[in-house]
């Protein structure tokens, strides 16, 4: 029986034009280097941006609505850290309940969409 073995990368959606402030949260922010988008994909617009073990691409989307409920959650090495450096930033991180021990928290990307951070 066939069965799905992993997950290649998350797609999230953003508006035209946005790639800068994609840039400041994800990588400036997050820590995730951004890679080159193939030729044929880069005219679309968007971003993507990687690591070892995660991959998070952002696609343009003409007639944009932010994800509130669906979400990617993604792992961090110090969620204390991360979560100070970004309420320096002057974002809202919310603190969760922890998850199989894991502290978690969420914050939002520059353009809505929901994101869950947790302790690795």
């Amino acid at each position: 029986m066939a069965r799905v073995t992993g997950i290649e990368h998350v797609q999230l959606a953003m508006p035209p034009g946005e790639e800068a402030s994609a840039r400041e949260f994800y990588s400036d922010l997050l820590g995730l280097p951004e890679v080159p988008k193939p030729p044929k994909l880069a005219a679309r617009g968007g971003c993507w941006f990687e690591a070892p073990g995660v991959k998070v691409h952002l696609g343009v989307e003409t007639d944009f609505r932010p994800a509130r409920k669906a979400h990617p959650a993604l792992l961090v090495d110090d969620l204390a850290a991360m979560m100070a450096v970004l309420e320096a930033a002057g974002l809202e991180v919310i603190p969760d309940d922890p998850v199989e021990g894991r502290p978690r928290c969420y914050v939002t990307d520059p353009f809505g969409n929901r994101i869950e951070l947790m302790q690795a």
